[in-house]
């Protein structure tokens, strides 16, 4: 198959992947819904198109953080990328680098922060998972900034195991070459054990803390509630990521689209706001941004074109994502990032 849609590469990464390993990616919490609603949502978020406009020339770049990037797509934190590819993490950065734009190296990974950054040249951020007590969190945080990762991204979502039915009716195997490249890095597991310490529950007292070990801008992911947001701002943080961890940990909350409107009204423009979950189509990241979104993370779509064929697959799905939004941009009149907002949408 020549995959021309995000959908062909989930379906090429279906092919290639062990049942496990395709249970971990697409499945979520309980009966799923909400993995199925973060995509559905955006169908319902209609497009009204300007004409007349000159369009000639579209401009996708822009910036988050300061950091320039050249379309709106970073690639999110995902764990055990060996799974779908012996090259893992190495790949997609590389991938990342060469499309412009931002990886985000997760806690979880099967190659260091520091193999990372030494084979991909492209902006990275680190994903926070708190393993560990205070003194290996700050050991994450200080390796992550001495190797140059430019910000720091709280996963707030993930402290508790949730119940993922396909994982107690199937459950997760290893394989046995899959490493914990960070972790190990950091002295918190044996070279090649898979047995993750437990997780340090975080509350927003421990922000101030984070704040006080790190010269990098704090971003919170898993930010679902206006409420949420603007206690971000009040503790000095950053950016946030609108996200419900891609249904993995709970069923049945808003999409993630359905949570920006009420998000951007509360804090919009007093904090940086990304958004993940559920982005499957050029137009999809159009719609974040015309809700107040400056940028949207994806993480399954990218495994899927990393699964079909390593570095090439996930370059693929970002030039295919590129092309979707250029194309949309200009059947809907808006020459650049800057001229798209709230007046591209319906949410009738």
């Amino acid at each position: 198959m020549n995959p021309i849609t995000v959908a062909d590469y989930e379906a090429l990464a279906r092919e290639k992947l062990t049942e496990t390993a395709w249970d971990h990616y697409a499945g979520g919490a309980e009966d799923e819904r909400t993995v199925a609603d973060n995509c559905l949502a955006f169908r319902h978020i209609k497009l009204r198109p300007r004409v007349l406009v000159d369009v000639g020339k579209r401009d996708l770049t822009t910036e988050v953080l300061g950091q320039p990037i050249a379309l709106p797509v970073l690639l999110g934190p995902t764990t055990y990328q060996r799974l779908a590819h012996a090259d893992a993490e190495i790949a997609s950065a590389r991938a990342a680098a060469a499309a412009g734009t931002i990886f985000v190296v997760p806690t979880e990974g099967h190659y260091s922060v520091r193999a990372i950054a030494a084979a991909a040249p492209g902006p990275l951020w680190f994903q926070l998972y708190t393993f560990g007590d205070r003194e290996s969190i700050a050991q994450f945080v200080s390796g992550a900034e001495q190797t140059g990762c430019r910000a720091l991204v709280v996963t707030v979502t993930a402290f508790y195991e949730p119940r993922r039915e396909r994982h107690l009716r199937r459950p997760l195997h290893l394989p046995p070459d899959l490493r914990l490249g960070t972790l190990e890095e950091a002295g918190l597991v044996a070279a090649g054990s898979l047995e993750e310490p437990a997780m340090l529950p975080l509350t927003w007292l421990d922000i101030a803390w984070l704040r006080s070990i790190t010269r990098m801008p704090i971003v919170l992911k898993g930010i679902m509630t206006g409420e949420d947001a603007a206690l971000a701002v009040e503790h000095g943080v950053d950016a946030i990521v609108v996200s419900n961890h891609g249904g993995r940990q709970v069923d049945g909350t808003l999409a993630t689209i359905e949570a920006l409107p009420e998000i951007v009204e509360r804090v919009g423009s007093r904090i940086e706001i990304l958004l993940d979950g559920g982005v499957r189509r050029g137009t999809d990241v159009l719609k974040a941004l015309a809700l107040g979104a400056k940028a949207v993370l994806i993480a399954r779509p990218y495994l899927w074109g990393l699964a079909a064929s390593g570095e090439e697959g996930v370059r693929g799905v970002l030039d295919m994502l590129r092309d979707e939004i250029d194309c949309a941009m200009a059947q809907l009149g808006r020459p650049d990032i800057k001229s798209i907002n709230s007046t591209m949408v319906d949410l009738r």
